[in-house]
């Protein structure tokens, strides 16, 4: 058996000792829409209809994600157990603030300075970003725990909990983003979201302290796929990858909605990385952690 920490969606620490095995999957279920009538406006000038009840289902783990081994994470940098979140209700892009002009081979290295960065001065126990994606589309595995299961990230200033946070390597200001970058946000927030969401729609996050642009406790209600400038004083991600957000919704919600419609067809899909689910018997002592300040 091993010890692992977790946050709660009411943002709350939980220490468990559970065994591995016990995880067991539980994504690639197909609900109804929690969500509706709140979406962003679409290509059509609509919204997500009321009058329609879209099903949503999570997608299996996009295949080869680059792990944290492949691409040279140095593990000994990293300090204390995985801390994990719940159900993913929202995910947020970042920008890392590297030229755009880095070629695509370049990216570990990229990956390693900003793992240090992380680590080294911002005083972090790991890499603040879930996941990172290059210029090229490739998905690169960032706070480590998170293939697996939901690992609570520090990316967004007062809303790591029960998100994702994925960085793009890179500035896309005035650049355009690569389509094959915005597929590959796209197909990490199909998979990772909890079953029934559409990206396409709003949801409501509770802020954990006072660092975003929101009040400790505040409810606020943001895009299901947001910016990180959304709750924070940042002018990340940068303007042309902001603008392409819509886009990744759209893309998100056409993989969920397949996956969906394969599941009511009898079609067969692979599990992918489940929700933190709880363990019977299990007393959760709740304290919630004062998480540093996200990146850029």
């Amino acid at each position: 058996m091993r010890e692992t920490t977790d946050i709660t969606a009411a943002g709350a620490t939980r220490r468990r000792f559970a065994l591995a095995a016990a995880v067991l999957p539980l994504a690639l279920l197909v609900t109804w829409d929690g969500v509706r009538g709140a979406g962003p406006q679409e290509a059509g000038g609509e919204r997500a209809r009321d009058a329609e009840a879209v099903t949503q289902a999570a997608i299996a783990r996009p295949p080869g994600i680059v792990t944290r081994a492949e691409w040279g994470a140095d593990e000994t940098l990293r300090s204390g157990p995985t801390t994990y979140t719940g159900a993913v209700k929202a995910v947020f892009v970042h920008h890392t603030a590297h030229p755009d002009t880095y070629d695509c081979a370049e990216a570990p290295d990229l990956l390693r300075e900003m793992y240090a960065y992380h680590v080294g001065l911002r005083g972090w126990d790991d890499l603040g970003y879930n996941f990172m994606v290059d210029k090229c589309g490739t998905i690169y595995e960032g706070r480590s725990g998170g293939l697996e299961r939901n690992a609570y990230g520090a990316h967004t200033e007062g809303f790591n909990s029960d998100t994702v946070g994925v960085a793009v390597l890179g500035t896309y200001d005035q650049l355009e983003p690569p389509r094959e970058v915005l597929d590959a946000i796209a197909r990490i927030a199909a998979w990772k979201l909890r079953s029934g969401v559409d990206p396409r729609a709003r949801t409501q996050l509770v802020s954990t302290n006072g660092d975003s642009r929101f009040a400790e406790g505040a409810a606020v209600e943001v895009e299901v796929i947001s910016g990180h400038r959304d709750t924070s004083y940042t002018h990340c991600p940068g303007e042309a990858l902001y603008a392409a957000l819509p886009v990744i919704r759209t893309e998100a919600a056409r993989l969920r909605s397949e996956a969906a419609q394969a599941l009511a067809g009898g079609g067969a899909a692979a599990p992918d990385a489940p929700d933190t689910p709880d363990v019977p018997g299990e007393e959760a002592v709740r304290e919630e952690p004062r998480m540093p300040s996200g990146p850029p």
